[in-house]
């Protein structure tokens, strides 16, 4: 057993805050003895969804914050003027050194302004970037970057791209990830401005395993381990994702209760689909890190459940155990 990592969890954020969300830290410390959880919120609702529990009293604490920001807040404005909100309070103990990670289903832009604004970015990243696993044929791929810079430049893709290495690498346990930018096809040549200014820089990159453009259908296939793009892009490939995801599961339910013969067969082949469809879940791999600060801020689905919450949480302690934010400060000094 390493050492206990210190992860605080934002208890107000999201659509099912706080309950899901106390759940989810709940069962996390109840199957693991090496995290400490600090929920950070209104200390009485926070309390309230703890005495629904029976669990290792001394490894969750309670943090009083007395503001929320909301979903459709301004996140700049948020962060300035609601300083006892718990996404700030929760960022300044990382920043602080009071904890290892911050994990939140809030306001998007707020944790993306709060995270370089009060946590701050690695000395040398341009751009912090958004990185979520999404599921593959293959297992999982790191979409980079799908939410923080709708405006990149080449060399943010190339910091995202070097970034979703190390996380590929040695979170997950991919040796060597192949790396591709999204493109609208496999030529070199193909591609608005960004992508063919980029893709040269990638080539030329002797720390990353580049393989050339991946198109958008190619990704579920397992085509590459980094997704390299904006976060115009990338905001796009997460949401159809999920979409055509959600989608499909319902549809193949719908299809399985038609009729007695149907329903005969899903009960037969109900462990294989089961196993299958879990695979394509989501809620299984966390949040989405944001690479590139000095500390780990992880934000989750606004609609978390407390699984999606508990994973987000065991992602805290892989990224402190491997070292994560160390290893991107040593590629970008070797680079500089």
């Amino acid at each position: 057993m390493g050492e206990t990592v210190r992860v605080v969890v934002d208890a107000m954020g999201g659509d099912h805050a706080p309950g899901e969300i106390v759940k989810g830290a709940v069962q996390a410390v109840s199957r693991r003895e090496d995290i400490h959880v600090i929920l950070v919120g209104r200390e009485d609702a926070v309390r309230e969804e703890l005495e629904k529990y029976t669990f290792p009293a001394e490894r969750i604490e309670a943090v009083h914050a007395s503001m929320v920001i909301e979903t459709a807040e301004p996140p700049v404005m948020a962060i300035r003027t609601k300083k006892d909100s718990s996404i700030v309070v929760g960022m300044m103990m990382v920043r602080r050194g009071e904890a290892d990670a911050f994990v939140s289903a809030g306001n998007s832009g707020a944790i993306l302004v709060g995270g370089q604004t009060i946590v701050g970015r690695i000395k040398g990243i341009e751009r912090p970037a958004l990185a979520p696993l999404i599921p593959t044929k293959n297992g999982v791929a790191l979409l980079i970057d799908c939410g923080a810079n709708v405006d990149a430049r080449p060399s943010h893709l190339v910091q995202f791209a070097k970034m979703g290495s190390i996380y590929m690498e040695n979170v997950m346990g991919v040796r060597q990830p192949r790396v591709g930018i999204v493109n609208i096809g496999a030529e070199e040549e193909k591609g608005n401005a960004l992508v063919k200014e980029t893709f040269p820089l990638l080539k030329e990159c002797r720390d990353i395993h580049f393989t050339g453009s991946v198109e958008a259908r190619d990704i579920p296939a397992g085509a590459c381990d980094v997704v390299v793009c904006e976060a115009f892009v990338g905001n796009v490939i997460l949401k159809m994702y999920e979409g055509v995801g959600g989608t499909l599961i319902q549809m193949v339910k719908a299809g399985l209760m038609q009729n007695l013969r149907t329903k005969i067969g899903g009960l037969l082949i109900k462990p294989a689909l089961k196993s299958t469809l879990k695979a394509f879940d989501a809620t299984e791999y966390g949040g989405a890190p944001l690479l590139g600060l000095k500390g780990l801020v992880v934000k989750t689905h606004g609609n978390s459940s407390a699984k999606e919450v508990e994973h987000s949480i065991y992602q805290c302690v892989q990224f402190k155990e491997q070292k994560i934010n160390e290893k991107i400060k040593e590629h970008i000094q070797l680079d500089a």
